[in-house]
């Protein structure tokens, strides 16, 4: 393993250094045009460099966009927050249309399981700080534009230097405490910022503070978090790439329009003053659907809203940095706590009397996708959401127990990490199951994932 990861970080070294050596030579290249001289020797008199001609023909040829439209891209300074499934494919668009600085802030790195939806990454690159990894694949694309890599998470104290370096921001992230503060910083600076979210089969998108201190922002859009245990990760619900990727490429688009129009010029010189309002619409995408996309209009400015009202009483750059705390205010998902120790057992205790062949129930709470990758030998999958469905006390069981199991047999319950496991459990208590403490009834701590760093390290665990 040190030998594989050992040439793993030397492929991502020589890929970097590769990647430097084309942006080297492009800048001599462009620097060459930039003096007046063409590679014939004759002065050069276009207002934009050779290669560019070259390089963007094909979009600057399409109506509306034009010469102006490409010295405006030219000319733009976007950031990118977040390099992952929405930001790999926004960034390599917005860098193959030339965008004259292109910035990304992520502190996260690059992991094998990010690799079949976030295509700047590569397995070479695994471990890999994922800002220098998508820098290294977008140089590759486009070597003659300004990347900067902030190889950070975007925090209250940080976002101002960071983002008043550009022109406009793209929220490539995926938690509402990340969505609410990037919002507020873009209302604070006068940016405008393009939201895009994808879970599973299906993504929306939205453009905010357009123009900028008119547009609504995403508070006035959402003035409540979501409840802390409905928000669940790619981890533990599940991506397709394909559909992440549409969002993203979406948002390098709405980027786009506005660039060309050149809003983000008119934006820094007016601060959005007597720029018309556009229409607010949330863009909904449902790749299992009979009709993929659909538009949901969106109500404007929220009268009052804390961060974008301007009537005194909204937030200020200096709250944001000392006052705000996003993490409480979207709530936290603490680790469930519904059982006491004694109803708990670790995967040892469980490997223990599974070799014993005692007579018990395991029971696999996750959902059949999951169950269907890999299971502990001997369990049986009945869904947490059959769980959390069920009606209640004189109610059948059989939808949660199978009938051939002896009404006296202890049941074990386990699930990803341990979470799922005790809210089964404790709804099999309340149902009265374990029969006042007569049966065993609890979880296995830690889950699947325990199981596979102390039992079975070859468990293909997701």
């Amino acid at each position: 393993m040190d030998k594989i990861e050992h040439l793993r970080k030397e492929i991502a070294q020589r890929e970097a250094e590769l990647a430097d050596l084309r942006a080297r030579l492009a800048a001599e290249e462009e620097l060459r045009c930039t003096a007046g001289e063409t590679q014939n020797g004759e002065e050069w008199k276009w207002p934009l460099d050779e290669h560019d001609y070259q390089r963007y023909s094909r979009q600057m040829i399409v109506p509306n966009f034009g010469l102006q439209g490409q010295l405006h891209v030219k000319q733009a300074k976007v950031l990118l927050v977040g390099a992952g499934g929405l930001g790999c494919p926004a960034a390599a668009y917005l860098a193959g249309a030339g965008v004259g600085t292109l910035g990304l802030v992520d502190g996260d790195a690059v992991e094998v399981s990010n690799l079949h939806r976030q295509v700047a990454h590569s397995t070479g690159r695994v471990g890999m700080m994922k800002v220098d990894s998508a820098v290294a694949y977008l140089k590759g694309l486009n070597p003659t534009i300004t990347y900067n890599a902030h190889a950070t998470h975007l925090t209250p104290l940080n976002a101002e230097e960071i983002v008043s370096q550009y022109d406009l921001v793209l929220d490539c992230t995926d938690h509402p405490t990340s969505r609410y503060l990037i919002s507020d910083i873009c209302v604070l600076l006068s940016k405008p910022l393009i939201s895009a979210s994808a879970f599973q089969t299906s993504g929306q998108l939205i453009v905010l503070n357009n123009p900028p201190g008119k547009g609504p922002c995403y508070r006035c859009v959402f003035p409540k978090p979501p409840p802390p245990e409905s928000v669940v990760g790619c981890g533990e619900g599940g991506i397709i790439g394909p559909v992440v990727g549409t969002m993203g490429v979406l948002q390098a688009l709405e980027a786009i329009k506005l660039i060309v129009r050149g809003d983000h010029l008119k934006w820094s010189e007016t601060n959005g003053q007597g720029e018309e309002v556009k229409q607010v619409g949330l863009l909904l995408f449902s790749a299992m659907g009979d009709v993929p996309f659909r538009t949901v209009r969106m109500r404007g400015k929220k009268k009052g809203c804390f961060a974008c009202s301007g009537d005194g009483t909204a937030l200020t750059l200096n709250e944001l940095k000392t006052s705000m705390d996003y993490v409480q205010f979207c709530g936290v998902n603490q680790p469930v706590k519904l059982l006491q120790p004694e109803e708990r057992i670790s995967v040892a205790e469980y490997e223990r009397i599974s070799q014993q062949h005692k007579n018990h129930l395991l029971l696999d709470v996750r959902e059949k996708e999951h169950f269907g990758v890999c299971n502990i030998k001997g369990s049986i999958n009945v869904p947490i959401s059959r769980f959390t469905a069920h009606r209640g006390q004189g109610s059948d069981l059989s939808d949660l127990i199978p009938g051939d199991v002896a009404p006296d047999a202890p049941i074990y319950i386990v699930c990803r990490v341990g979470n799922d496991s005790q809210i089964a459990a404790k709804k099999l208590k309340d149902l009265g199951v374990d029969r006042n403490g007569e049966r065993f009834v609890g979880d296995i701590f830690g889950g699947l994932k325990a199981w596979k760093e102390t039992i079975d390290p070859s468990l293909p665990f997701i």
